[in-house]
């Protein structure tokens, strides 16, 4: 039989997102709901750890549900990943009364939680909010749609001053092992060219896709490349290269970098950072443990938190079908 949880604890762990703050009011206010309290777990496993810890009621989350980044902060614990570590973080919570953890992070933030439960069956629940959408047992992660906003947004600015001066720009964005960022505001930004990790283009068809670009009248082209691209070249690497071979191009580089992670969160991860939270807490009261809260084909869902960091969604072949006859 499982303990009844009196007292919930939540933080947030590895890169923000937007959209996490957002989850923090949902975990904060659905414990309100349901009489339970909970504890706010500063930047972490490091906070745990630490004992960083400030009870939180309905009222202490005013006002966030609008903005970027997390109140909770957010840090990487080398002490976490041993087991001193990890015992330290569990007294603490014991002291503390707490009885419950939800940790709204990726893929190595639920590791972290799927170690601390199998060695202290310890109740844990994982939101996953990274803007890489690359967690498997979701279709979106927190903060996914809002990047790809963001990188649409960029783009387009972009496109206006390489249509200005017959300009090719490469265009960098994050994404090291997945691509769905990339290929997704690509394809929503008029991109002529997506480079991403899971599909490897080949110099010389990039080169034959710009060449056909210029014969077919395109006086300015935007090549998007996800930061983890198989061709084995960086951006500016890249920008040499095509250079060297089509001097024709006057080439640009811009690199959109953290901006991505920031900015006030979309409606859509706001209202999916609300039903999470929900799911999260409720499935706690519920008796589980060790899942993932997801949505799929608009249903919340729990995903065993190991298939969630195992696991693996392919790239859609049917958007790179799309991106190909977009880019004619």
């Amino acid at each position: 039989m499982s303990k009844t949880i009196k007292k919930i604890g939540v933080l947030t762990s590895g890169g923000d997102s937007p959209g996490m703050n957002a989850a923090i009011r949902s975990v904060v206010r659905t414990c309100a709901f349901h009489n339970v309290e909970c504890v706010g777990i500063y930047r972490g496993y490091q906070g745990m750890i630490e004992g960083d810890f400030k009870e939180m009621g309905p009222r202490s989350v005013n006002n966030i549900v609008n903005k970027g980044g997390t109140i909770l902060k957010s840090a990487r614990s080398k002490e976490f990943m041993t087991k001193e570590g990890r015992q330290t973080a569990h007294k603490n919570l014991v002291a503390a009364g707490v009885d419950a953890l939800v940790v709204i992070g990726g893929d190595g933030s639920f590791t972290g939680a799927e170690v601390f439960n199998e060695e202290f069956g310890f109740p844990v629940m994982g939101i996953p909010g990274t803007i890489d959408n690359d967690i498997f047992g979701t279709s979106h992660t927190l903060g996914y749609d809002t990047a790809l906003n963001t990188v649409v947004d960029c783009i387009d600015k972009i496109r206006d001053t390489a249509s200005s001066h017959n300009r090719l720009f490469f265009v960098e964005v994050m994404g090291r092992d997945a691509g769905h960022i990339a290929l997704n505001a690509g394809i929503g930004a008029g991109a002529e060219e997506i480079l991403i990790p899971e599909e490897d283009l080949g110099l010389d068809r990039l080169l034959e896709s710009l060449q056909k670009s210029k014969a077919s009248g395109k006086s300015s082209s935007i090549v998007v490349v996800a930061e983890g691209d198989k061709m084995g070249k960086n951006v500016f690497e890249l920008k040499d290269y095509i250079e060297q071979h089509l001097p024709e191009y006057d080439i640009r580089v811009s690199v959109l970098g953290h901006m991505q992670r920031g900015g006030a969160p979309s409606c859509y991860d706001r209202v999916l950072a609300s039903r999470l939270g929900v799911k999260a807490v409720e499935s706690l009261l519920e008796g589980k443990s060790n899942y993932m809260v997801g949505i799929l084909q608009d249903e919340v869902t729990l995903t065993p938190l190991e298939q969630a960091i195992k696991g693996h969604y392919p790239i859609d072949m049917e958007l790179l079908r799309v991106s190909d006859i977009m880019s004619t």
